[in-house]
């Protein structure tokens, strides 16, 4: 039996249910993090990017980092424990076991990995205190929580992140 993915009104039901705050921004549609530069204004808190990534066995991976981190997925798989080097995965893909569309990929997305097929992946730069963007499975709006809120919810979807370090640029280098 497959379920359908969660829309985002019903993904804010279920953090309201489970007593998770959060405040929601809605904007134009971004596809990308520097698209949402005219929005940051309005959102406090760290700013994020989400890649979707297999290795080459098929594992699947869902990286949450801040928007500046530098990923180098060509050692990025080292880091994951990944055999070999990381690639993107397909839309189709995507949609089956996240079911979101490119642009719209969100730490909220493993909610709908009912399958736990996907390792959700956290920067762990995003585990400072600092509160935290992410769309809610659509990139037409973001929603901002608590570190430990975000914490609590990857965790009741089954989804215990691994957390590692992925390096920021400092101000002067290029990332």
């Amino acid at each position: 039996m497959t379920t359908s993915p969660l829309t985002p009104d019903e993904l804010c039901a279920r953090l309201d249910a489970s007593g998770i705050a959060y405040h929601r921004t809605d904007h134009p549609p971004v596809f990308t993090v520097a698209e949402t530069a005219p929005h940051r204004e309005l959102m406090v808190g760290l700013q994020t990017k989400n890649l979707f990534l297999k290795d080459k066995k098929g594992r699947l991976f869902l990286v949450s980092a801040r928007a500046d981190a530098r990923i180098d997925l060509k050692r990025l798989h080292e880091k994951l424990g990944a055999s070999g080097r990381l690639s993107f995965g397909s839309a189709e893909l995507l949609l089956e076991t996240l079911g979101v569309t490119p642009g719209s990929v969100t730490a909220f997305a493993v909610v709908n990995d009912r399958a736990g097929r996907v390792t959700m992946v956290l920067d762990a730069q995003l585990t400072t205190g600092e509160p935290v963007n992410f769309h809610p499975l659509v990139n037409t709006a973001t929603l901002q929580l608590e570190r430990d809120d975000l914490l609590a919810f990857l965790r009741e979807t089954g989804h215990e992140p691994m957390i590692v370090d992925l390096p920021v640029p400092d101000d002067g280098q290029n990332g």
